[in-house]
């Protein structure tokens, strides 16, 4: 039995990387059911990403492909993501909120939103960033830059890091 029944968890997943599992997986742990908002490419447009981002279709796929190989598509649900908080603030069947120490801040808002609403608030659990060889966050950033791959793995020597 999980702890709670009904996990949501959110991000743009692009370049879907060991984080990305790592966040994923941790939902999947604590929930029965986790419920993943997925960026959409407008939510995107305004986030200022520093590089290129794959289109709200491919993220979809690439993640989806991630939850049938671990066998947890029965258990999840992606759903678009147009702001910071989607569907946990009127969302009252959700119990916890999966986050990463850079999104924490986001839980806070969203709790202090439900407040205001009259819903209880959601469990906050932080997932802790996942090192690259270097020891840096692997982060999609990173990615794109060509300087790590998606496991965390160096690609390039820079020497100014």
């Amino acid at each position: 039995m999980k702890k709670f029944k009904k996990v949501a968890v959110g991000g743009t997943f692009d370049e879907l990387h060991r984080g990305h599992k790592a966040l994923l997986n941790k939902a999947f742990e604590v929930g029965e059911k986790v419920v993943i908002g997925l960026s959409s490419d407008e939510f995107v447009a305004k986030m200022g990403k520093p590089h290129v981002t794959a289109s709200f279709d491919e993220r979809f796929r690439e993640l989806e492909c991630f939850l049938d190989k671990s066998d947890l598509s029965g258990r999840s649900e992606i759903v678009p993501l147009n702001d910071p908080y989607g569907l946990t603030i009127s969302g009252k069947g959700f119990d916890a909120l999966v986050v990463s120490q850079e999104t924490i801040e986001n839980g806070d808002i969203i709790n202090k939103m439900r407040s205001t609403e009259g819903v209880q608030p959601l469990k906050i659990i932080v997932v802790n960033m996942v090192p690259a060889e270097n020891c840096r966050p692997i982060s999609t950033t990173r990615i794109r830059k060509g300087e790590i791959d998606r496991n965390g793995h160096m690609m390039k020597n820079l020497q100014n890091q």
